[in-house]
């Protein structure tokens, strides 16, 4: 039996303003479900972040959730969570590339998405990268997410805002120096 791989893991990102993450998960297979998102939690607070959960019927879902959460809310960033495992039909294939799909073309718009949707053959698989004191492939989707927001964070452009950006607003017939004698 070959010695397990070893994997190079990045440290968490520190942040200087409060940092808000929305955890998707579609918990069919609860149990699960449960593990990663005990993985996501625990990584996002520490990494000093909050975060809110949601449930939806299943991994198709996860992708039009946080599209609308993107929408509608104020997250800096989101968790997908969930689990397919192989069953005897194609629908494995159909939710696997779908629900992926959907994630990185939110990503490539700029969503800070962290994917923990397992895709697996059986449920053993699923155990194993799931359980938070093992593989602990929520804390992992949680950790790539944070990661996306401090580098978005990094590269934002500063806010152009509304209206005057001057100090002094200067009125009509005012001296906007010293007069001239």
């Amino acid at each position: 039996m070959a010695a397990a791989e070893e994997h190079y893991i990045l440290d968490l990102p520190t942040f200087e303003a409060p940092v808000k993450l929305l955890i998707v998960v579609a918990p069919y297979y609860k149990d699960i479900a449960d593990e990663l998102v005990a993985g996501a939690k625990s990584t996002i607070e520490a990494a000093g972040g909050t975060w809110d959960l949601v449930e939806v019927p299943g991994a198709l879902e996860v992708p039009t959730a946080i599209s609308i959460a993107d929408k509608m809310s104020n997250f800096d960033g989101y968790v997908a969570l969930g689990c397919v495992i192989r069953g005897e039909t194609t629908h494995y294939e159909t939710v696997c590339n779908d629900s992926s799909r959907a994630l990185q073309l939110m990503g490539l718009q700029g969503i800070c998405i962290g994917n923990g949707i397992l895709t697996v053959e059986n449920r053993d698989q699923a155990v194993v990268r799931a359980e938070s004191k093992g593989q602990n492939k929520g804390g992992g989707a949680a950790a790539a997410a944070l990661h996306l927001i401090a580098l978005s964070r990094k590269w934002a452009a500063p806010s152009k805002g509304v209206g005057f950006h001057s100090e002094a607003i200067k009125l009509a017939g005012q001296a906007t120096g010293p007069k001239n004698a």
